[in-house]
C-alpha cells in the first residue's frame, strides 16, 4: 500500500492498493470521519484521470478507512478560507463529474457514515433533500438509489450504493480482484451473488410515500411546512421529525435547496454541478446571507448548536434573494466551473450528460 499524497508534505490522506488490474483508493482521515480535504481531492482527481487512460487498470475501488466512508466536505476549512474553498469545490465537482461519467468500472464502498459530499451525487427528492432524513439500505433500494442489498445482523455498509454485510465485504472485494475483468456484466454478476431482497421496516417513511408526495410536492417551502403540520393529526413520529428539521434549518438554505432540486430534474449531471458551483461561490462571497458561516460556527467551532440565521424566517427570504444564487458571479476572479470534455463515453456514462 502506498500513499497518493505524501510527496507534497501532507499526511497520507489517500492510500493506494494495487492488485492485478484493480486499484483501490482509500480515504485515510478516520479521526475526521474521512471528511474531504484539499489534500484528498487533488490526488483523487489525478488518480481517476490517470487510471482512465491506463490499459493496465480495469477496475477502480474507492473506500474509507475506519467507521465512515466520508462525512462530507471539510467545511470548517472552507469557512476559514473562502478563496481556497472556491478552488476546493472546483476540484470536488470536477472529480464528481469524472466519476459520474467514468469510462471504466468504478465501485465505491460506502461503509458506515456517508453524508454530503461523501455521496458524490445529488440527494434525490424534496423529502430527503430538505429534511436530511436518513435512509437505510432497504429504503435506498426501494427509492432506486441502490440496485443490490445484503442484510447484516450487526450493521450495514454500502457497496457502490449497495448495502453489504461487513463480514462478506472482504470476500466480495477479493472476488472482484480475482475476476480481473473490465466487463460490467461480470462485475454485476459477482455482486449479485451477495444480494438479497430486503423488507422495508413498518415505520419506514417509504411506507408513507402518499403523504410525502402530497406534502413535498407543494410549490414553496412554506406550503410544504403547512401541509406537514396538517398531517400531525396522524401522530406519526416521522412527521414531527420532518417539521422540526425544517424549522431548525436555515430558511435561505431551504429555499435554495428546493429550487436546485427541482431545476436539477431537468438537467444533466454536468449542468447540475455547474449550477451547484455557482451557488457555492455566492455562499462563500456572503453576498445574500452568511448562514453557511454561522452554521459552521454553531455546529463545528463554538458547538453551541444555536445558529442565528439571517434572514431568520422563511417569509423574509424573497424570490429575488434565492434567484441570485443561481446567477453567474459578476466577478472575473470567480469564473463559472468549466468541466472537462468527455468523448467516447460508454452508454451508461453518456446518459448522465
Amino acid at each position: 500500500m502506498v500513499s497518493a499524497n505524501s510527496s507534497n508534505g501532507a499526511t497520507d490522506q489517500v492510500l493506494v492498493e494495487e492488485k492485478s488490474s484493480v486499484r483501490t483508493l482509500i480515504l485515510n482521515r478516520p479521526r475526521q470521519l474521512n471528511a474531504l480535504s484539499f489534500p484528498m481531492i487533488s490526488p483523487l482527481l489525478e488518480l481517476f484521470i490517470a487510471y482512465e487512460d491506463d490499459p493496465n487498470v480495469k477496475l477502480v475501488i474507492l473506500k474509507g478507512q475506519g467507521r465512515a466512508f466520508c462525512a462530507g466536505g471539510d467545511v470548517a476549512a472552507v469557512a476559514n478560507d473562502p478563496n481556497m474553498g472556491a478552488t476546493f469545490f472546483w476540484k470536488e465537482y470536477t472529480l464528481n463529474y469524472m466519476m459520474a461519467t467514468y469510462k471504466k468500472i468504478q465501485v465505491s464502498i460506502l461503509d458506515g457514515i456517508v453524508m454530503g459530499g461523501g455521496a458524490g451525487a445529488s440527494v434525490h427528492g424534496e423529502y430527503a433533500g430538505l429534511t436530511g432524513a436518513r435512509l437505510d439500505g432497504s429504503e435506498m433500494l426501494a427509492c432506486g438509489l441502490a440496485t443490490h442489498y445484503v442484510p447484516s445482523v450487526m450493521h450495514e455498509c454500502i457497496y457502490n450504493l449497495f448495502p453489504i454485510s461487513e463480514q462478506r465485504l472482504s470476500s466480495l472485494e477479493d472476488a472482484l480482484c480475482k475476476a480481473n475483468s473490465a466487463d460490467q456484466a461480470i462485475v454485476s454478476a459477482i455482486i449479485d451473488e451477495f444480494s438479497e431482497k430486503p423488507t422495508l421496516k413498518e415505520k419506514s417513511a417509504y411506507q408513507r410515500l402518499g403523504i410525502i408526495d402530497r406534502c413535498f410536492s407543494r410549490r414553496t417551502v412554506e406550503e410544504i411546512l403547512s401541509a406537514l403540520e396538517r398531517e400531525t393529526v396522524r401522530a406519526e413520529d416521522w412527521i414531527f421529525t420532518a417539521i422540526q428539521s425544517l424549522k431548525k434549518a436555515s430558511p435561505t438554505s431551504l429555499k435554495i435547496s428546493l429550487k436546485a432540486i427541482r431545476e436539477g430534474r431537468l438537467q444533466g449531471v454536468g449542468q447540475c454541478l455547474i449550477q451547484e458551483y455557482r451557488m457555492c461561490c455566492h455562499v462563500l462571497r456572503k453576498e445574500v446571507s452568511k448562514d453557511f458561516f454561522e452554521g459552521c460556527r454553531a455546529i463545528l467551532i463554538d458547538k453551541d448548536r444555536n445558529p442565528k440565521w439571517e434572514p431568520s424566517r422563511l417569509e423574509l427570504v424573497s424570490d429575488e434573494m434565492v434567484n441570485r444564487y443561481f446567477l453567474k458571479v459578476d466577478d472575473k476572479d470567480w469564473e463559472d466551473l468549466v468541466l472537462p470534455i468527455r468523448d467516447n463515453l460508454p452508454a451508461a456514462a453518456f446518459a448522465k450528460l
